[in-house]
């Protein structure tokens, strides 16, 4: 055998040995993430739904509403489309763009709502709303559009945050438009008191923000947002990492005692809570 097909024979199995360390190293990252990171890992592979549903959720948005947009008492930002909750002076904003049929979203709210919802209590943080209709777009059927409205008219009498979690705990399977039933929408308000009145469910039936929930969606579409939920912590993206670090509760609550360090928490006044 001739030196040079021996070297060229050592080459390959090196070659082979060095794959096969990066396949291992791949698989214990894996792992790790996993079963290290618990929830997280399921949430981090998860938005990559989330990108495929940006990428190709543009169908959403050639249906078109009839009238103008009518913000929701207490919209915010450009063009009003941030629904806020917390403390107006709270230290640091939280911006979700979200979709009540993403099933990403609701693993997001399902996971870190209770975190969110103590960082708002003790003022640290106010965090904007913001509604898409990605999942429309993907699949067909309304579910997000009417969803988005009626909790739109739930902020019309300051119980936009506890309808917003009935939702996320009551969602629907991705391909199951139950909520494109409006009836099925108005069944879930009674669950935050005081909510179910007959003007929430003209403001639902009538769709009333169904203009503006879709001016949202078009502003979703063209901020070059990777998809939904979308998370930023001061315009900074948190969701599924921070810089090389994973999103957990303990970390939310460490990168927001950063941000605030140094700062005065806001003023907060008791929001109503589902039943």
């Amino acid at each position: 055998m001739s030196e040079k097909s021996e070297q060229g024979k050592r080459a390959a199995r090196d070659r082979l040995v060095q794959q096969r360390e990066r396949q291992k190293a791949h698989e214990r990252r894996r792992r790790t993430l996993i079963v290290g990171g618990g929830l997280v890992g399921v949430l981090a592979l998860a938005a990559v739904v989330g990108v495929i549903a940006a990428n190709t959720g543009d169908k959403g948005d050639k249906s078109k509403t009839a009238g103008p947009a009518v913000a929701p008492s207490g919209a915010t930002g450009k063009d009003s489309l941030a629904i806020p909750v917390g403390a107006a002076n709270a230290p640091s904003t939280l911006t979700i763009w979200e979709d009540f049929r993403c099933p990403v979203c609701a693993q997001f709210e399902n996971a870190f709502r209770d975190t969110i919802h103590q960082l708002e209590s003790s003022g640290q943080i106010k965090v904007e709303y913001h509604l898409a209709t990605i999942i429309d777009g993907n699949l067909g059927g309304s579910g997000s559009l009417r969803a988005a409205n009626a909790a739109a008219c739930a902020q019309g009498v300051g119980k936009f945050s506890a309808y917003h979690d009935v939702l996320y705990r009551n969602q629907p399977q991705e391909s199951d438009d139950a909520f494109g039933n409006n009836a099925k929408l108005i069944e879930l308000s009674g669950k935050v008191p005081g909510l179910d009145t007959p003007a929430f469910r003209s403001c639902v039936d009538d769709g009333k923000h169904d203009t503006w929930v879709q001016k949202s969606n078009t502003a979703f579409l063209k901020g070059g947002f990777q998809g939904t939920p979308t998370a930023l912590l001061n315009g900074e993206p948190i969701f599924p990492k921070k810089g090389n670090e994973q999103i957990t509760a303990a970390n939310l609550k460490k990168w927001v005692a950063e941000a605030n360090k140094g700062k005065k928490p806001g003023t907060v006044t008791p929001a109503p809570s589902a039943s």
